[in-house]
């Protein structure tokens, strides 16, 4: 969903370069130009692109980083006076420190402007949410083996959690859905919201989505020194234990910098879709499909891996059509031009390799038979099968979280769920008897490691039973 930055400065170069080898070619639609990259696996620069966009959580961010800790330093020191300062600077939105805070009223005006279908439909999607996320609670179990000794986990909620809602290009009420419910469905006892305001005020939509997922308190501040505020608190802002949620190059840097503070969910990239399809694919409903996330921001990462070349010139024909009808059709032509990609591979196990390499965000299998080949997939966010599972649904309404990793990370990362949101603690508890069957193993390691405390530790007790 919302963007961070651009991770793949090098890639468009790159394919200028390869030119005709790469099959690069150029279209004008009624706007300008955009050079979309259609390039076949079995020819000259497939692999150097292909791994450029492997590679495309690299990035050198140290003067940005300069930037965000003097924010968090200014934030941890200052408090609400540097949060004000901040704000005026940053977001050109003067603050009182009793501005800070939304206030109840804040919340009735927001349903007061509401369309009421509208408010209808953030309830539909709050019930699908909280549906597949009951799913996924944890309970704290134990066993006790035949001497008496019991083990076993307890799993408890986090006490409070921070969720940071961009705003900037457009405002997202899904995105509060897809991060407060597992939040509170995990049973976090206090949740705050911080999302920056315009001269406008905060879109009456995301105050009616924080109110309905049940966030009890939301502040009027964004950027890094909201997250700073988050972490350290100040006069009006809690100190959580966990931050959430996504935001720009600064709010990802900053939840970064403040990690070990705190606890956070992910470092957030540019929106990605990866679109595996056969002969079977619907050009139409592709394109739609690979607009749906150019539309996020200009660094969004739109990609079809395809088996067919018909399938691929159809794609590309369609894209522009749909496209100059699109109200953000200038961020989508510069994502498609900076890095949109058709791939051409020989056949379907190229086109899921491809894929684990990239390991994207959201991944869709438009293909026949999707799961015949949903066991091969190992790296992605979220997996949309068929022709009919478009990656909008997953955005508002199927009921999964929507916050995904990205920049590749899913080789590593899960998608936000209620777990994020629980902590583990073992359980131990041992009997004369259990201590003495395993008291010369445990004194035994203790010596190989030359931890003579541990294994006195031990002793004592044994000399006793």
């Amino acid at each position: 969903m919302p963007t961070a930055y651009s991770l793949l400065p090098t890639i468009i170069a790159e394919a200028s370069r390869l030119g005709c080898q790469a099959g690069c070619l150029t279209y004008k639609t009624n706007k300008g130009l955009i050079d979309l990259k259609l390039i076949r696996s079995w020819e000259d620069g497939y692999e150097a692109i292909i791994e450029k966009i492997v590679s495309r959580g690299d990035a050198d961010t140290r003067d940005i980083e300069n930037i965000v800790r003097d924010v968090i330093e200014g934030v941890r020191k200052g408090g609400d006076e540097a949060l004000i300062e901040y704000t005026k600077r940053f977001d050109g939105v003067v603050l009182t420190p009793s501005e800070i805070k939304i206030k109840g009223d804040d919340i009735k005006e927001a349903y007061r402007t509401a369309d009421e279908d509208m408010v209808t439909s953030i309830r539909v999607a709050t019930e699908r949410i909280e549906g597949f996320h009951n799913k996924q609670i944890e309970k704290s179990w134990d066993y006790q083996e035949s001497d008496g000794v019991v083990l076993g986990q307890i799993i408890r909620p986090i006490t409070q959690v921070g969720v940071y809602i961009p705003g900037g290009k457009a405002s997202y009420p899904s995105s509060v859905l897809m991060n407060v419910i597992p939040a509170r469905v995990a049973g976090v006892k206090k949740i705050i919201m911080c999302t920056p305001s315009s001269h406008d005020g905060i879109n009456p939509y995301v105050l009616i989505a924080a109110d309905i997922s049940g966030v009890d308190e939301i502040f009027k501040v964004g950027g890094a020194q909201a997250i700073a505020a988050m972490a350290y608190g100040t006069g009006n802002i809690p100190k959580v234990d966990k931050i959430a949620g996504p935001g720009n190059i600064y709010v990802a840097i900053a939840k970064r910098l403040v990690f070990g503070e705190v606890g956070i969910d992910m470092i957030a990239g540019p929106t990605e879709i990866l679109i595996i399809a056969d002969k079977t694919g619907r050009a139409d409903y592709i394109a739609a499909d690979l607009l749906s996330q150019a539309e996020h921001d200009e660094m969004a990462v739109p990609i079809l891996v395809t088996t067919s070349e018909e399938l691929a010139e159809d794609v590309k024909r369609r894209l522009f059509i749909q496209c100059d009808g699109q109200s953000r059709s200038d961020i989508i032509k510069e994502s498609l031009g900076k890095h949109g990609f058709i791939f051409i591979v020989k056949d379907m196990h190229e086109a899921i390799e491809l894929s684990n390499r990239i390991g994207p965000e959201h991944l869709e299998l438009a293909v026949d038979d999707p799961l015949k080949i949903l066991d091969r997939v190992e790296n992605a966010g979220a997996v949309f099968l068929g022709h009919y599972t478009p990656e909008a649904v997953g955005d508002y309404m199927a009921g999964p979280s929507h916050v995904l990793p990205t920049g590749g990370t899913s080789r590593f990362s899960s998608p936000l769920g209620v777990y994020d949101f629980l902590k583990r603690t073992s359980l131990i508890s041992y009997t004369e008897e259990g201590l003495r069957k395993i008291a010369d193993p445990v004194l035994d390691i203790a010596r190989l490691e030359g931890l003579d405390a541990h294994a006195r530790a031990v002793m004592i007790r044994r000399e006793n039973l």
